[in-house]
């Protein structure tokens, strides 16, 4: 992949936008209904039949919803997208769509923790097996599979580590055993990475990040064939977990300016990878940017760029890195990723804290390990926060 998309940043703003008119508004308005009228009983079966397009209901459908829709299946290169409530809301509902009680799935070891539980609560409760494997790894996923595997489910790069998944590769062994592959793209975002040009079958994101990239909208993304993302969102009707047309209309502001904040995010994080690099209480810095990465090539081939996320290991214990990131000023203490301000966690204690350490140490997630998210500040401030943070400790 040597090209972008150049058209990346106009689709961004324009595509899916509702310019109804006698009005035509620029900015797509916020439907804020819970039910649509109908002018005769045909019309009404009609469009409950799906006979005819329209809207009945908004935890079905709605206007503003489907501008978020329309939009991200146009930045992810694919044919249908369904918006929901949250990041994990799209990604249950994703797998409850492709797995039943029996099946089997594929995943690594290193993703985020809200789905690690999730897999654990599916596993525990719906005789759903899992099998976790090392996301660098190709031939373990080959090893893996079974008859029943329905599913493989990785992320790239893989939170908090950084890792990456060869798509390409992995989606080849999904073809030849008619196994979809599902991939949490939320890191990369689809300024960074286009996983349906590699062969991903869906792409989960979630959208509280750089979709939304201001920490003021919780929501999830799903992409797909539009034959997969028409059952999806039978399943979203069940579970009821469609996005709310207020969180849509934040959404789409978010996504307009989507292309010029992660040119921002990923030069800021390049750079602050860099001088953490050089430090001398930083024994190691984990990002796909970075030459030292063992997948930098892997990274340079895959993602236009590399994103505001940048993990790394303080030359200490927990409580040496404890205080650091109760030391830092400028750098906030929050549990989230991908929006304009920069923020800071120990995964221990927030995203992979009801994991158990023993799950954690596979996962290479240690005491010592800070994630995080540059935002997009002047970045000699982020750097001098950083700096100012680690002469305290």
């Amino acid at each position: 992949m040597n090209v972008k998309d150049k058209w990346l940043a106009t689709k961004a703003v324009h595509a899916g936008e509702r310019r109804d008119p006698p009005i035509g508004p620029v900015s797509t308005p916020i439907y804020e209904t819970s039910v649509f009228v109908f002018s005769s009983t045909r019309e009404l079966i009609d469009v409950i039949s799906q006979r005819k397009e329209g809207f009945l209901y908004t935890r079905f459908d709605n206007p503003t919803v489907t501008a978020v829709e329309q939009k991200m299946a146009e930045l992810e290169g694919v044919e249908a997208a369904a918006a929901f409530s949250s990041g994990m809301a799209a990604i249950a509902s994703a797998l409850f769509t492709v797995v039943s009680s029996g099946d089997h799935i594929v995943t690594t070891q290193d993703i985020y923790g809200g789905t690690v539980s999730l897999f654990a609560d599916i596993q525990a409760r719906f005789g759903v097996d899992v099998t976790w494997v090392e996301a660098t790894d190709t031939d373990a996923f080959a090893k893996a599979l079974r008859p029943e595997t329905k599913a493989i489910y990785v992320e790239t790069p893989t939170n908090p580590t950084l890792k990456l998944v060869n798509l390409a590769q992995v989606c080849k062994l999904g073809k030849e055993k008619g196994i979809p592959v599902i991939v949490d793209s939320t890191f990369a975002s689809p300024h960074n990475s286009r996983p349906a040009l590699h062969g991903v079958d869906v792409i989960v994101h979630s959208a509280t990040k750089y979709l939304g990239g201001h920490n003021d909208v919780t929501a999830g993304v799903v992409c797909g064939t539009r034959d997969f993302i028409q059952t999806l969102k039978t399943t979203r009707k069940m579970l009821g977990g469609t996005l709310d047309p207020v969180a849509a209309w934040l959404l789409l502001r978010g996504l307009k300016t989507l292309d010029v904040r992660m040119q921002r995010h990923n030069a800021n994080a390049l750079q602050v990878a860099q001088w953490l690099e050089t430090h001398p209480k930083v024994k190691r810095v984990y990002y796909p940017g970075l030459k030292s990465h063992p997948q930098h090539g892997l990274a340079k081939d895959q993602m236009w760029g590399f994103g505001g996320v940048v993990s790394f290991e303080i030359d200490g214990d927990f409580a040496t890195t404890t205080r650091f990131v109760e030391r830092l000023k400028l750098c906030l203490l929050a549990p989230s990723l991908g929006g304009t301000e920069t923020l800071v966690t120990q995964p221990v204690t927030s995203s992979h804290y009801f994991m158990s350490p023993e799950d954690r140490q596979k996962a290479g997630i240690t005491d010592q390990l800070v994630r995080l998210s540059i935002g997009i500040e002047y970045v000699e401030d982020i750097i001098a926060d950083l700096d100012q943070a680690f002469k305290a400790v």
